[in-house]
């Protein structure tokens, strides 16, 4: 089956289109999810550069487009073999594709209720690996970790409604119960 071109432009006017109609984030993560597939499949728009990564942070978040107000962010992450992200959470809805080579999404759960900062009591709570065109979404309070457990350098596709160095996220230090501050390079 031949996939037909999606291109990062159109993307960002069907993105703009929806947000502008929807003020549910579920229904915005309905929504952008099959186009999220549709543009990761595509990949019109993927580089080579789309494939460096950092190597002391283990993977590089290479920005596609973002608007002025630092909303509705869009991301090509590539992730070092072996390599991911710690436990975290986005604060905003997320939408993540897989654009080529398989990565381990694991779930958590949060059981504090989030009253004593700097702490947090956070649990396994299943995992998920998927590869190209696949979609995982999420909401802002939602919490997961990244791992690329391929000898490859793997590339997957981000949309965020706020890029995530202005939404006061955390990562979160499972054996020690710490929530600390999550920012991207």
């Amino acid at each position: 089956m031949a996939i037909m071109t999606y291109t990062l432009a159109e993307f960002v006017e069907d993105l703009r289109a929806i947000t502008a109609e929807e003020d549910d984030e579920n229904m915005i993560l309905l929504r952008v999810s099959p186009l999220a597939e549709r543009l990761a499949l595509s990949r019109e728009w993927l580089k080579p550069e789309h494939y460096e990564c950092d190597e002391e942070q283990g993977f590089t978040a290479h920005l596609l487009h973002e608007e002025e107000d630092h909303t509705l962010a869009v991301f090509a992450i590539s992730w070092l073999p072996g390599r991911g992200a710690p436990p975290h959470n986005h604060g905003t809805w997320a939408v993540v594709s897989g654009v080529d080579g398989q990565e381990k999404n694991i779930f958590y759960k949060r059981l504090d209720d989030a009253s004593r900062p700097g702490y947090a009591e956070v649990v396994w709570n299943g995992e998920r690996s998927f590869g190209a065109g696949e979609v995982v979404s999420f909401m802002p309070h939602e919490l997961h970790s990244v791992v690329n457990e391929t000898d490859d350098v793997t590339v997957s596709l981000h949309i965020y409604g706020q890029h995530l160095n202005y939404t006061g996220r955390s990562q979160f230090d499972i054996e020690n119960n710490a929530e600390n501050p999550f920012i991207i390079k």
